[in-house]
């Protein structure tokens, strides 16, 4: 009998402790027998006052969980020892540091759980000391990111948990294995191949989100998700979103848009330099010098409504000190792009208007030579002009810069013609160009031309107010307005209309702005209401009191007959009588002045009656 309890003691430790090791006095050691008849150990250790792994652990353990304890850090091979162990649970305790060395030996382990923990990282270099790993399971713990190299040691997991973090994206590279793995074959009746969970992370959802949403919406069947509905956290705009519902561009890195990179300004002129990227998402510009040397004006920032970033760059009153090469360079995450743009100060010419550069000349005529003259506003020099006066109301006036803006329209070289006649180019000129604000979408360009006939076509280019290319508009042959549609509320454009074929002037372009010019219609507009208004209060009771003194009048002729209407025929009439001592006495009638006014009888028949009824008196009608 004593042999007998002595033997199931041994069966319970798993041996004897000489050939198998002791418990520790902290955990509890359990033995299961596997499918295949082989035998397991399992220690479980939940001590509250445990703050190190326990370093008595039997060797031939296969289990070992460590929950709800105080343990803070894992050391360095703390479980070199066990050679058999498939199974490593960590939850719910105080983790936050573990070695990179920590599965040192454990080249059988299958399971690696350490949710509920404090880990802020995760040392996943140490993944490669367990070949066999499967399950990693990470939930609830503070990690913000996972690196690219990552990728390298996650290839052969099954299940991978990383809910519950503060992940905010996840790198390209995990994302490519991840698409690798679901590509391949998958065979029914099977497990799936990969599970993942991402759920209950502050997303950012930006660009760089782009592949993980693409990447949720084409996944195979050898794929499952804890929680497939991941929501964005990030910007505001798109907080609580599902990625299902999500429009993102891919990522790209800035690209430059092209423009001029020499410039030669008169010494004291305004210089304006100008440089446009674009890039995925929005490149940040600046400006820089060559040489090292200070910038000595200011800089302007724009997004233009395709996307495009702008920076201008202006300097006041150049002198040769501001001569040298500008850089100017775009930059986002994914890289940089710079330009160099030269300027060369000169002396003053006596003509303040050139052609661009000796012996310039338009190549492109059409088409071709409306785009070319924009193409000169891109990089150029103001002179300095003082800005005129600008009239408190009224339609907006263009400045003295944009005045300066659209002379370029005209620039050429001296020498150069167009292919049409001059005179013809005079007869075929557009004048008086008006802008008429419709809505805050769409505006109304209104223009004559007296001397083109009703064959003669026109175009119409507009553009953003800085933007180097110009939409085209065909108006049909014999109208003199167009409409423009899906225009940006409260931007800037400048627009021209031009015969077909000839290059647009300055005195047929017009610079505008969307909700001045609708705010100028709307303020005539109650102006005119205004005015009705007033007039019709005003004109109202005195049309009630001319009209109520005519049917006074009317029932005052019905009534009295014949004497009484010759008496009423002229009313409140003013006669100059003779007196006795000659001179002349000033009497009225008392009739009223709304009859007078109504009279129905002409002043010759009143004449005639006041003949009739005293011929000794002289009257004067007046």
């Amino acid at each position: 009998m004593r042999v007998a309890v002595g033997m199931l003691w041994l069966l319970a430790l798993g041996g004897p402790p000489q050939a198998q090791g002791a418990c520790p006095s902290q955990c509890s050691c359990s033995l299961h027998v596997l499918s295949d008849g082989s035998k397991a150990r399992t220690v479980v250790c939940n001590d509250l006052d445990m703050t190190l792994p326990p370093a008595s652990v039997p060797p031939d353990t296969s289990k070992l969980r460590l929950e709800r304890t105080a343990i803070r850090r894992v050391p360095g091979e703390a479980f070199k020892t066990l050679g058999r162990l498939e199974q490593l649970w960590l939850p719910y305790n105080a983790l936050c540091e573990l070695s990179a060395l920590m599965l040192r030996g454990l080249r059988r382990l299958r399971e690696l759980r350490m949710p509920g923990n404090r880990l802020a990282a995760f040392p996943w270099a140490a993944l490669r000391d367990a070949p066999q790993l499967r399950l990693l399971d990470l939930q609830a713990n503070r990690l913000s990111a996972v690196p690219p190299e990552a990728a390298r040691f996650l290839g052969n997991l099954t299940f991978l948990d990383l809910s519950s973090n503060q992940l905010l994206r996840l790198p390209q590279e995990l994302l490519a294995t991840w698409i690798h793995q679901h590509t391949g074959p998958f065979l029914p009746g099977h497990h799936a191949r990969l599970v993942l969970g991402l759920q209950d992370n502050p997303w950012v959802c930006d660009c760089r989100l782009y592949d993980l949403v693409h990447f949720l919406e084409g996944w195979a069947p050898n794929l499952a998700f804890i929680e497939a509905r991941l929501k964005c956290a990030s910007p505001r705009s798109l907080a609580g979103v599902v990625f299902s519902q999500l429009e993102l561009r891919k990522c790209q890195s800035p690209e430059l848009r092209p423009g001029m990179t020499s410039i030669r300004s008169p010494l004291g002129s305004t210089v304006l330099l100008r440089c446009g990227a674009t890039g995925v998402p929005g490149p940040e510009m600046s400006w820089s010098r060559a040489n090292g040397h200070p910038l000595n004006g200011t800089v302007h920032q724009e997004v233009s409504s395709d996307g495009t970033s702008w920076t201008l760059l202006g300097l006041p009153a150049v002198s040769h000190l501001d001569s040298g090469d500008y850089i100017c360079q775009a930059k986002n995450f994914l890289g940089a792009s710079e330009t160099l743009i030269s300027l060369v100060v000169t002396e003053p010419q006596p003509s303040t208007e050139r052609s661009g550069g000796p012996g310039a000349r338009w190549a492109r005529t059409g088409e071709g030579a409306e785009a070319a003259a924009y193409n000169k506003m891109v990089a150029r020099h103001v002179p300095h002009v003082p800005e005129p006066a600008v009239p408190a109301t009224g339609p907006p006036v263009p400045n003295a810069k944009e005045q300066l803006l659209l002379q370029h329209f005209q620039m050429r070289a001296p020498e150069e013609h167009s292919d049409a006649p001059a005179g013809s180019q005079e007869a075929q000129t557009v004048s008086s160009l008006k802008v008429m604000g419709d809505t805050y979408q769409s505006v109304t360009l209104v223009w004559k031309a007296p001397q083109a006939g009703n064959t003669t076509a026109f175009s119409v280019l507009y553009a953003v107010f800085g933007q180097r290319d110009m939409r085209r508009v065909l108006v049909q042959p014999g109208k003199s307005s167009v409409t423009l549609r899906g225009l940006v509320p409260k931007v800037k454009y400048v627009a021209c209309v031009c015969v077909r074929g000839l290059v647009p002037r300055k005195e047929q372009c017009v610079i505008f702005s969307t909700d001045e010019v609708v705010d100028a219609e709307a303020t005539q507009r109650l102006i005119n209401v205004v005015v009705i208004s007033v007039a019709a209060v005003i004109a109202l009771p005195l049309t009630g009191l001319v009209c109520c003194g005519a049917l006074r009048r009317r029932w005052r002729k019905c009534g009295a007959g014949g004497s009484a209407e010759a008496t009423g025929a002229y009313v409140n009439l003013e006669r100059l009588g003779h007196s006795e001592d000659g001179s002349e006495d000033l009497s009225q009638h008392s009739l009223s002045e709304a009859d007078r006014l109504l009279s129905a009888r002409s002043s010759l028949d009143s004449q005639a009656v006041g003949i009739r009824a005293s011929r000794r008196i002289n009257e004067y009608f007046c």
